[in-house]
């Protein structure tokens, strides 16, 4: 799973360097706003497009850069993040649940978006997207221009992917 060259010479970012800005994102929000630690495993050893009882959590970009960030999580892991998150106890795939992941992705998303774009502003991001369920598969994380770390809390592994092109 890594960046397509075409891709990264377009937005004259290296793997490395978004997959840093990825890292650097996700223990952001993972420490300020869940008070959790994640460790990443960059990079995946093996693609990933199928989940089972897990919950993703979307957002797009458009603009002068567009694609889609996106954060995989089992639900046993997202149910521990919102009760965190939202100080209260979530024991069930709910609204709350949806929520926490859904604005997790958002704020994820409005981190990678400030390394991007001048300042945030020629760079625009989507209404977050959650989809859940007991097996489904996402197609873009399978593609060639994504990049995709895999992260560590607790016993559980989460992904976020990174899907990114230069508009032109």
């Amino acid at each position: 799973m890594s960046l397509n060259p075409d891709i990264s010479r377009s937005t004259s970012f290296s793997e490395e360097q978004v997959a840093g800005y990825v890292i650097d994102a996700t223990r952001e929000v993972f420490s300020t706003m869940v008070m959790m630690e994640v460790t990443d495993n960059f990079p995946l050893k093996e693609p990933v497009s199928r989940f089972k009882c897990s919950i993703t959590g979307m957002v797009g970009f458009a603009g002068t850069y567009s694609g889609v960030i996106s954060i995989h999580c089992p639900v046993e892991l997202a149910l521990e993040v919102t009760s965190n998150m939202l100080g209260i106890e979530c024991d069930e795939v709910n609204e709350d649940l949806n929520d926490a992941i859904g604005e997790i992705a958002n704020m994820l998303g409005g981190s990678v978006k400030q390394v991007l774009s001048k300042g945030g502003l020629d760079v625009k991001l989507s209404i977050p997207t959650v989809i859940s369920g007991e097996d489904y598969t996402v197609n873009s994380l399978s593609d060639n221009d994504c990049v995709v770390i895999p992260f560590t809390v607790g016993v559980h592994t989460l992904l976020v992917g990174l899907t990114l092109k230069k508009e032109d």
